[in-house]
């Protein structure tokens, strides 16, 4: 990375916004399709009813809301690390947090649309927004649902506006060295940058502003989706743990993600010198913390349920290792916990294709934690006599890969049109002398 120059960072990053061939059209027609059968599989939902997806008595929720908890999750790990890294002047976060800030904004969209989906009569939503209505119907604030529309939409409102802003500077640079539409397009989204002292002044006052209160926020709102469990009576669900264990689960699952995107991003578009091994190799680090911390909070849930000797908290959680669940009980175990211990080898965390396969099998295993603590606590629930089971139907599955399909889609569109590394931010460690 000493080798960098201001010159070749420019060259490097603009180069990846040229023309694209026809794998990259081949892989956007892709994915586009995949969304497209998302939202008809949506589409019959509306047209037949809810009743074509797998929930039933007792499971009300299913997949709807365990993959609104997974992209909340992704969402809020990126602004969470890029903004604490950046109040803590970690230099490895340069390379990466352009992707993870983009990954937040395109991942907390596609979580607000699972409870449209959930809702079944999407457009009723309104009902839970603050608005006077015919029926002078009122939201309960009291609710925790209620929590999520005010949380989440404050929380996209200022990710996209941390992710805006860090993108000024290298706006301004595309529009100086384009032509035509593409000038005019550029100018506009610049705002009038022209990298004037007082400028750079405000932006990294305000930059830095909008990571400081990023940070909480982003604790805060995590906080806020887990008490949509924690404030309910159900047997695995009413503990005290589920905020920070979200919030634990969140970052977890948010560097596997981030690894996921920049291993591929690195060698497609030729970012090798930029994001170097010792980046990926400091993230894998990470992944190994945050999967120590996730391994105490399942410790901790079966130490409690066991401690308390309340018999209903002690069978549910012999259940879910044990019963129906099991198999995605220990898949969760194992790929959260087990399977990142093997970045402590040197020899793993520094070859890509290890570290993109263990990232994968962390996001696997975060999306199984969902579906354990959702379904496995309600479908064994008090009553032995209203115990059941849910499996999903080909529409969940249809609108899970449409979801998929989406997220990837965006974000092969960002990594074409716009920079997917920060200039303004590598040219600082080179400023600063900071490998």
């Amino acid at each position: 990375m000493s080798q960098l120059t201001f010159q070749t960072i420019n060259t490097t990053v603009l180069d990846t916004l040229t023309r694209p061939g026809k794998a990259y059209w081949f892989m956007i027609a892709l994915l586009f399709c995949g969304a497209v059968m998302g939202a008809s599989c949506w589409a019959y939902q509306i047209i037949v009813g809810v009743g074509v997806a797998g929930m039933n008595t007792p499971v009300h929720w299913g997949t709807y809301l365990i993959n609104f908890v997974f992209w909340v999750g992704i969402a809020h790990s990126g602004t969470l690390i890029s903004a604490i890294l950046f109040l803590f002047r970690a230099q490895w976060r340069n390379p990466i947090a352009r992707a993870a800030e983009t990954m937040t904004v395109f991942a907390v969209c596609i979580a607000g649309l699972f409870p449209f989906i959930h809702l079944g009569r999407a457009w009723l939503v309104f009902y839970m927004l603050p608005l006077p209505n015919q029926r002078t119907l009122w939201p309960n604030f009291q609710s925790p649902l209620m929590f999520d529309v005010i949380a989440i939409s404050t929380y996209l409102t200022v990710s996209s506006l941390f992710w805006y802003t860090g993108l000024l500077p290298d706006l301004a640079i595309i529009r100086d060295r384009s032509h035509g539409m593409r000038k005019k397009i550029f100018k506009v989204l610049s705002l009038g940058w022209s990298g004037k002292t007082g400028q750079w002044i405000n932006y990294s006052r305000a930059y830095l502003l909008f990571a400081g209160l990023a940070t909480p926020l982003v604790i805060s709102v995590h906080s806020v989706v887990s008490w949509d469990f924690a404030l309910s009576v159900i047997p695995g669900w009413h503990t005290t743990i589920f905020a920070p264990y979200f919030v634990a689960g969140a970052i977890h699952s948010g560097l596997a993600m981030v690894l996921t995107l920049c291993i591929p991003l690195r060698k497609i578009l030729k970012y090798e010198a930029l994001i170097t091994m010792n980046v990926l190799e400091s993230i894998a680090k990470t992944i190994v913390f945050t999967g120590i911390i996730v391994a105490f909070s399942y410790t901790t849930e079966v130490f409690i349920a066991w401690y308390s000797h309340n018999s209903i908290e002690m069978e549910t959680f012999w259940w879910r290792a044990f019963g129906h669940y099991a198999p995605e009980y220990w898949i969760m175990v194992v790929c959260n916990t087990v399977i990142p211990l093997l970045y402590l080898s040197k020899k793993i965390r520094t070859h890509v294709i290890p570290l993109f396969i263990i990232s994968i099998f962390v996001n696997i295993g975060m999306w199984f934690e969902r579906f354990v603590i959702i379904a496995g606590s309600v479908a064994h629930d008090f009553l032995p006599n209203a115990w059941g089971h849910y499996s999903p139907t080909w529409v969940e599955g249809g609108i899970m890969v449409g979801a998929f399909s989406l997220f990837f889609f965006l974000f092969l569109l960002f990594v074409k049109h716009l920079p997917s590394v920060s200039m303004t931010e590598m040219k600082e460690m080179i400023h600063h002398k900071v490998e």
